[in-house]
């Protein structure tokens, strides 16, 4: 499986939001917003991001943080007085 980021393109028009699809796999289009989310492959996010910078009907391109979030907490473990109330139905 390959490892894949997201890019959030603003766009000046959404009729041209379908012809993004060549450069990656879109997962969203906000109307309201006219933004796009799509995913495409790690190792290719720099290089499909600057073609899609030099279109037109672009005004931004934003890269997605989420691969390099640290998802791992460290105190997972719940507090004692917490979990008393839980299970006490507080």
């Amino acid at each position: 499986m390959n490892d894949r980021q997201g890019l959030i393109i603003y766009v000046h028009h959404l009729k041209q939001a379908k012809s993004l699809r060549k450069y990656g796999h879109v997962q969203y289009i906000s109307r309201k917003l006219k933004y796009v989310v799509m995913y495409c492959d790690l190792d290719q996010i720099e290089a499909t991001s600057s073609k899609l910078q030099k279109l037109p009907f672009v005004k931004d391109v934003t890269p997605s943080y989420r691969p390099f979030v640290k998802t791992e907490y460290e105190n997972s473990k719940p507090d004692k007085a917490k979990e008393y109330d839980y299970k006490s139905g507080l």
